[in-house]
């Protein structure tokens, strides 16, 4: 079956149907990661996005259970250059094109995914729609029809609807409270390794109640959308923090800066992969990075808040780590938990467990 991928700019790309009928609008974003498709599949972080990968053999590995980062797909829509159907690994229980189909996502191959990334990059992010149902005309329309990106609350529609326990592997070692914005399970396995007990909160819950459980730090997790649509939850990030030790995570990272009296700015077409330098200013050290972000912090705004820079990206200047100068309190733009991507930055979960052990 045809399928028909439409940007905002009037580019159109033809290709194969790989997943389910239909048709659905997002943002057009790319990621550079060779590999964990099914990882960017269901990470909370693309909802609303219509993903282009841009490594050309996707789905040889097959699909597994224990690869999932939510409890479904979250991405708007997904386009592959080529989808291998005859997976070959140990760990595969399914193919990608009826994992596609069976979670009712739209996708395509048989694209030129070079061109689709070189227009992200030059022209920025932009409103899409791919389709096995409307004609090109039809679906320009409908491109220009659906709301923008920074409209929608995607936070709270990912978000956890009721407070749930992470267990931890072995004794107990801490008790955690995650803020879920759009956590990805990585997130929690790492800390069950290190002996933590995870309660997990939806977004909008108030930092008494947090407060109430006496965890023994907090962790607030990346999810999607603009953070400036989260300037009440900011807030609540900002009484924590005064609290308890603290962990920020990517859109936690961001709502930290929120809460201190910072801003953010859209990036003109994000990071997403596997291999993104980022600096440790303060120890020098140079550190390969898995990242998933549309907006950064703009480092003018923190001065004087008593937040600093710690980290910064080497491609672009941007900031990729904060630190409080007096409290227990860090947070990072990219993911120590990786999932997909590699695992330098793991040891930041030290780190978090440190803080909490110096401050009781």
């Amino acid at each position: 079956m045809k399928a028909i991928l439409a940007l905002e700019d009037g580019a159109v790309f033809e290709g194969e149907s790989i997943g389910a009928e239909g048709t659905s609008a997002g943002e057009a974003v790319f990621s550079t990661a060779m590999t964990g498709y099914q990882e960017m599949l269901t990470d909370p972080s693309f909802a609303g996005q219509i993903l282009t990968l841009t490594y050309p053999l996707i789905g040889n590995y097959g699909v597994t259970e224990d690869d999932l980062e939510s409890s479904r797909v979250q991405v708007a829509g997904f386009v592959v250059r080529v989808l291998c159907d005859v997976p070959s690994n140990w760990r595969s229980q399914g193919r990608l094109k009826d994992f596609l189909r069976q979670s009712g996502t739209v996708a395509m191959s048989g694209v030129d995914t070079r061109s689709i990334t070189r227009r992200i990059r030059v022209r920025g992010v932009m409103k899409a729609a791919i389709s096995t149902e409307l004609s090109s005309r039809e679906l320009l329309e409908h491109v220009a029809a659906s709301q923008g990106y920074e409209e929608i609350d995607f936070v709270r529609q990912v978000t956890a609807r009721e407070p749930y326990v992470w267990p931890a592997q072995g004794p107990v070692r801490r008790r955690i409270a995650l803020l879920d914005c759009g956590v990805k399970r990585n997130i929690m396995r790492e800390l069950a390794k290190l002996g933590c007990e995870t309660t997990v909160f939806p977004c909008d819950v108030k930092a008494e109640e947090v407060l109430e459980r006496d965890p023994d730090g907090v962790v607030v997790s990346p999810g999607p959308g603009d953070p400036a649509r989260l300037l009440d939850v900011a807030q609540e990030v900002r009484k924590l923090s005064q609290a308890k030790p603290m962990m920020g995570i990517c859109l936690g990272h961001q709502l930290l800066a929120w809460g201190y009296g910072g801003r953010t700015f859209k990036l003109k077409f994000g990071h997403r992969g596997g291999n993104h330098p980022v600096k440790d200013l303060q120890s020098g050290r140079v550190y390969i990075t898995s990242q998933n972000h549309g907006y950064a912090v703009d480092p003018e705004s923190v001065r004087g808040t008593g937040l600093e820079v710690a980290h910064t990206n080497l491609n672009d200047g941007t900031v990729e780590g904060l630190r409080h100068t007096e409290l227990p309190v860090f947070s990072i733009q990219y993911h120590p938990e990786a999932s997909p991507g590699p695992v330098d930055s793991n040891y930041f979960f030290h780190r978090f467990m440190e803080l909490m052990e110096r401050n009781g």
